[in-house]
């Protein structure tokens, strides 16, 4: 089974940027599509960006496009999400999502999230 580990949170100004990880150890996730998602206190948890297994599609929520791109290495096992121009609203712990078919078993796989906060 694959296990998530996201990493690169922190506290950031607004306007600034920060690179969050999301690295795979147990298995390979290459052949698996990776979602991020956040989730604001008292807030439910909301997606903000997906990539394909090979990188060559993504897909982000209106209230970060232009702003955040998620990319990967597969070589490395790791999903990146760069955010960039980051607002105040944009403070919220982040996960990551290991998603697809493997040996014909869905997988699902969540990591432990990733504090941001963003300050005014």
């Amino acid at each position: 089974q694959v296990q998530l580990v996201e990493s690169g949170g922190g506290l950031v100004q607004a306007g600034g940027s920060l690179r969050l990880s999301c690295a795979a150890s147990g298995r390979t996730f290459s052949n698996l599509n990776v979602g991020w998602f956040r989730q604001a206190p008292g807030k439910e948890r909301e997606f903000v960006a997906a990539i394909n297994w090979s990188g060559g599609r993504t897909n982000y929520a209106d209230s970060v496009k232009g702003r955040f791109t998620s990319s990967r290495d597969n070589a490395k096992n790791t999903v990146y999400l760069h955010m960039n121009k980051l607002e105040p609203e944009d403070t919220a712990v982040y996960y990551c999502n290991a998603y697809g078919v493997r040996n014909g078993r869905p997988v699902d796989v969540w990591g432990q999230g990733t504090l941001v906060t963003v300050s005014e």
